[in-house]
């Protein structure tokens, strides 16, 4: 295993104003070894993207509670393609109906979607597992 560390970028894109839980994650996500890079509120898509181009991230967690999710989240994942980022994982927290997570995963928008429930073992056990998964192929 390699031990150069996993490199997050934890944004909190849109008008959402609440950033408690993502502090949680983005401490969670430290506490379990990842180098965790957090932007703040209100981020635009290409703020996200640019970030994670210049960061040279190898995850996206995005955390929205507004509901802007279906709009966003397309965004930043055609924003990461265009900067040639078709490899960093995309991952998305929050309040997300069911039909909009299936249909987030189901057409390549988000690599997966934790909701309110989830624990940051679940999370931390996703990534991880995740680049084990990609060093192994």
């Amino acid at each position: 295993m390699s031990s150069k560390k996993i490199r997050v970028l934890v944004a909190k894109p849109g008008l959402d104003g609440h950033d408690r839980g993502v502090k949680v994650v983005a401490r969670g996500l430290r506490d379990a070894g990842m180098e965790v890079i957090y932007t703040g509120l209100h981020q635009t898509a290409q703020q996200v993207a640019e970030t994670a181009l210049q960061e040279d991230v190898d995850v996206v967690g995005l955390s929205i509670l507004s509901g802007a999710h279906m709009t966003l989240v397309p965004r930043i994942k055609e924003l990461l393609s265009k900067s040639g980022m078709d490899d960093v994982l995309l991952l998305v927290g929050g309040i997300i109906p069911e039909g909009d997570r299936e249909e987030l995963l189901a057409r390549g928008h988000a690599d997966q979607v934790f909701t309110p429930g989830d624990t940051l073992e679940k999370i931390t056990d996703y990534i991880f597992q995740s680049f084990k998964e990609s060093r192994d192929s």
